[in-house]
């Protein structure tokens, strides 16, 4: 028996974009467009009376307008994934950044073409994968594969949490983030404790209009400097670094003084920036005294930079399934036996005060 289709409600003013968006989906036999609304308000009825898997919400709308509209369907149905739909305006991309802090699961840019048919396409590149990662945020990932530097023996999780290694010093934390990052990244960085003092390095996939203002509503929320990576620009500790939309971040070193380094290589795991590039140079020059965090996000991005440290004698966390909007990169990593805790996203701050801000632990 065929499994049952992925329900979507779109939710935007615009006639034009319903039928972008109906028709980007509707080219994949698994999603159904349960309904569309003109605005928030009409949306949360729809909601009321029938329940669907996934929301594509619009931002600016008429009667209620998408922020509006997420803070009730959070409030009323907590566990339903919502997708904001930005137009590519600075108003646009700041209304977005808010929505996916306040808990939005993802989101996606209009397209910004004149063609429907690379509209359409635009749209099912990018939003068809997103949809069905959001409707089975919990699928289990494949069997697990087995590697060497790590023992078999040992099954990191929240209830039995891995001890520091004596001796293990971090000099950097660094955090890949995607699908619901925004949201994550807010609840670990502002309840790091005061006295932090390690520099983190983040990668959050996201367009290039929105990485700034990322990084703007970080430093106000967590009260500690955050501004996009720059290339050639010193990494200072208690600071915090965004790659920028688009760009590759790096870490390079110029004398003692350790700098991020921007490029636009190819994209990998179709992503730019992507969380590899950053970690494996975290692993080359901090050698063993990384601490990484693989946060909530779909695909398997950062796995391979995960290797170099993890086999570099670094530390990692992965956020545990139950948690995770989405657990593909974070579930990448723990099946791959790489992370030495699996934690809830509650957990992850006070675990890294307990690992940079107090005396380690010790085996």
């Amino acid at each position: 028996m065929s499994s049952p289709k992925i329900r979507v409600l779109i939710v935007d003013d615009s006639a034009v974009v319903r039928g972008l968006l109906s028709r980007a989906l509707e080219s994949d036999d698994r999603i159904e467009v349960a309904g569309t609304a003109m605005h928030g308000q009409s949306a949360i009825s729809h909601l009321r009376r029938q329940l669907v898997d996934v929301v594509l919400m619009d931002v600016e709308m008429p009667v209620m307008d998408g922020l509006t509209a997420l803070g009730i369907i959070l409030k009323e149905f907590p566990k339903l994934p919502v997708v904001m739909v930005s137009s590519l305006t600075q108003a646009g991309a700041e209304t977005t950044v808010q929505a996916l802090s306040l808990g939005a699961a993802g989101c996606i840019a209009k397209p910004a073409t004149s063609s429907t048919s690379e509209s359409i396409s635009l749209l099912v590149d990018e939003l068809v994968p997103m949809i069905k990662a959001l409707a089975n945020p919990s699928a289990d990932p494949a069997t697990p594969a087995t590697t060497g530097w790590r023992s078999s023996s040992l099954s990191p999780t929240a209830d039995a949490p891995a001890r520091t290694p004596k001796g293990f010093a971090p000099h950097v934390v660094v955090i890949g983030s995607s699908t619901g990052g925004p949201r994550a990244l807010t609840e670990v960085l502002t309840n790091l404790h005061p006295d932090f003092s390690l520099p983190i390095l983040i990668v959050q996939h996201m367009p290039p209009m929105f990485t700034p203002l990322l990084a703007r509503r970080l430093e106000l929320e967590c009260s500690r400097p955050c501004r996009e990576g720059t290339n050639g620009s010193p990494i200072e500790g208690g600071h915090m670094y965004v790659a920028p939309g688009d760009f590759h971040m790096e870490i390079a070193r110029r004398g003692e003084q350790m700098m991020t380094i921007l490029h636009r290589n190819e994209p990998e795991h179709f992503c730019r920036p992507s969380v590899n590039p950053l970690f494996r140079t975290a692993a080359q020059w901090y050698r063993g005294n990384v601490l990484a965090v693989m946060l909530t996000g779909m695909g398997d991005d950062g796995i391979e930079g995960t290797r170099e440290i993890a086999a570099g004698n670094g530390y990692v966390i992965a956020q545990d399934r139950a948690s995770s909007i989405v657990w593909g990169m974070p579930g990448a990593v723990v099946r791959e036996r790489l992370a030495h805790q699996v934690l809830p996203l509650d957990m992850i701050a006070p675990t890294l005060n307990r690992i940079c801000c107090t005396e380690n632990a010790t085996l």
